[in-house]
């Protein structure tokens, strides 16, 4: 039987294998999907295409571990923007919120959490999402049925378990101990289908339907260490946490070894207290002591735009959070009322208190009533008085406090202390949060600013180091053996990019989902050449393709070797 010939050869590219090692020129060729052989001028005389990388950087697809594209999969099978900036492999479910399992009369209830949680539509969810499924192993079966553009794969979230088991119990109280053996067996048959591993949150911001804490944040220590328990027991992907005064980050450092598997968490990033020096030195002392806990770190700024109507971050404050439940009108009246205001200024003032606003990177976005407010900065408007009080006098004056919109930047802003966060080998590049908060914010172009920003103007780390962050050490950490890397042998997920050009693009605001609902967008960056995913390309010469069949795959995680 004659070997089948190379359908693509990509020449003369600097290979960044995603091993970190320093590039190389060579050829690379690729048979049915997959990489059949690297190195100098091949001779390739039947190949079916050929794609020149004279001057360009040919690499691994980029990997991106914390994406919430769970629901956005089904309307948008290419994954918009990841695709564009080079990303061939997405991991959704995170923060615990999937959208499986659920069964069909928590449907909606899971909508409302995602609107509360992660900026989705509810509208948008109720056209988009075709239910077909109710187990996470028919969820995996329905993305793979739909087709997708990228490769795909999913945590099962611990909100979406609770749910399932609990069912609106689960939003009021810890569960019994069968309702946890039965969590845990639902878990492990989650995971044998090939589930990325197991989401948690227990982050106080995190408020679901009617400003309820989630699910999650009701379990106990039991509940989490029987699930955690299954997750080492299948040694199948990761574990994925947010973190909050139920679960400390010093908790998953002695966590982690009883388990087995990596853990990571979101996120660490610059603060204006220097925690983020204390996370550094908390984290390498667990390694030190074996614990393999991978922060998640963003090379970008955290931050929002949002309407008043909805307003997320401002609603990790209790008493913002008790008018979720709401509508526009029970808002314009609580905005108004100076006692609304005292509290809520009160839970900003207490000891520990989280998400206080930092009013001096406030400002004006879009407003209706103060049109000629737009860009301007809130604290002068205020000029001396209370910025909770101008702010608020604004959103009253609109008739929806929703056409108020606000700009502010929550963290990550330290560019001095975020080089050095960026540079530590023993933390993972997340939290694009592609897919969430999608009217708030666009962080899907990591990637490209990554690579642009700080590894070429900012000098952060050589590039084949910074490739290596993005496709190898992420590969690694899921547990997948045939991706993140270009070897002889793996799947032809592949970018090639111009290193002296690569950025991120201008980000816009569209509304192309269903329901006609808005969202921000990245579909612009410079210097992304070419995306291969499973060998076919999907964007060349800087053109998104529109091949005839998707060319993406549901990834089931495997197994890991024991000891791995």
């Amino acid at each position: 039987m004659s070997t089948p010939a190379p359908t693509l050869v990509i020449r003369g590219g600097l290979i960044a294998d995603g091993t970190g090692s320093t590039l190389y020129r060579a050829d690379l060729t690729i048979t049915e999907g997959r990489i059949t052989e690297i190195g100098p001028d091949l001779e390739v005389p039947h190949t079916t295409g050929e794609l020149d990388a004279t001057g360009l950087v040919v690499a691994p697809g980029f990997i991106d571990i914390h994406t919430h594209y769970d629901a956005q999969v089904f309307w948008d099978p290419r994954l918009t923007p990841s695709c564009f900036h080079g990303v061939t492999t997405v991991v959704a479910g995170n923060c615990g919120f999937s959208i499986a399992p659920t069964r069909p009369e928590h449907r909606e209830v899971i909508a409302r959490t995602l609107e509360n949680v992660e900026d989705m539509d509810v509208a948008t969810l109720a056209a988009g999402i075709p239910w077909d499924f109710a187990d996470f192993p028919g969820y995996l079966d329905s993305v793979e049925r739909h087709g997708v553009g990228l490769n795909f794969t999913a945590y099962v979230g611990h909100t979406a378990l609770r749910l399932y088991v609990m069912g609106l119990d689960a939003y009021e109280r810890p569960a019994t101990a069968d309702e946890i053996t039965r969590m845990a067996e639902v878990l492990r048959t989650s995971l044998r289908a090939g589930a990325a591993g197991f989401a948690t949150s227990y982050s106080p911001t995190h408020q679901g339907i009617d400003g309820k804490a989630i699910p999650s944040r009701h379990s106990e220590r039991a509940e989490l260490e029987a699930l955690l328990a299954v997750a080492g027991e299948e040694r199948r992907g990761i574990v994925g946490f947010t973190p909050g005064p139920g679960l400390t980050i010093a908790d998953l450092y002695d966590l982690q070894p009883g388990v087995g598997i990596p853990f990571t968490y979101t996120a660490l990033m610059t603060a204006r207290n220097g925690n983020h020096e204390r996370l550094l030195t908390l984290n390498r002392d667990g390694w030190a002591r074996g614990a393999q806990v991978w922060p998640q770190v963003s090379p970008r700024p955290l931050a929002f735009s949002f309407g008043l109507a909805e307003p997320f971050t401002l609603n990790s404050n209790p008493v913002f959070a008790e008018l979720m439940a709401g509508d526009a009108a029970a808002r314009v009246a609580a905005y108004a009322d100076p006692e609304f205001r005292r509290r809520a200024r009160e839970v900003w003032s207490a000891e520990g208190a989280i998400m206080v606003p930092r009013w001096a990177t406030y400002r004006i976005a879009e407003s209706t009533a103060h049109p000629e407010l737009v860009d301007h900065a809130l604290i002068e408007i205020a000029t001396g008085r209370d910025p909770l009080d101008t702010l608020l006098d604004l959103a009253a004056e609109e008739s929806d406090p929703g056409l108020l919109r606000v700009r502010c930047v929550l963290a990550n802003d330290d560019t001095d202390a975020l080089y050095a966060i960026l540079r530590d080998e023993r933390c993972t590049l997340g939290l694009s949060d592609a897919g969430a908060h999608v009217g708030q914010l666009c962080d899907a172009p990591q990637a490209t600013d990554f690579l642009g920003n700080w590894v070429r103007d900012r000098e952060l780390m050589p590039l084949g180091t910074a490739v290596r962050k993005l496709t190898g050490v992420q590969a690694d950490l899921l547990g997948l053996t045939d991706r993140g890397y270009l070897r002889e042998g793996h799947w032809a997920d592949v970018v090639v990019f111009d290193p002296a050009t690569v950025a991120p693009g201008p980000i816009r605001r569209v509304r192309d989902f269903p329901a006609d609902g808005e969202r921000l967008t990245a579909d612009r960056p410079v210097g992304i050449r070419h995306v291969l995913v499973n060998g076919t390309p999907i964007r060349l010469d800087g053109t998104t393709q529109d091949p005839p069949t998707l060319p993406g795959r549901v990834l089931r995680v495997p197994r890991r070797p024991a000891g791995a």
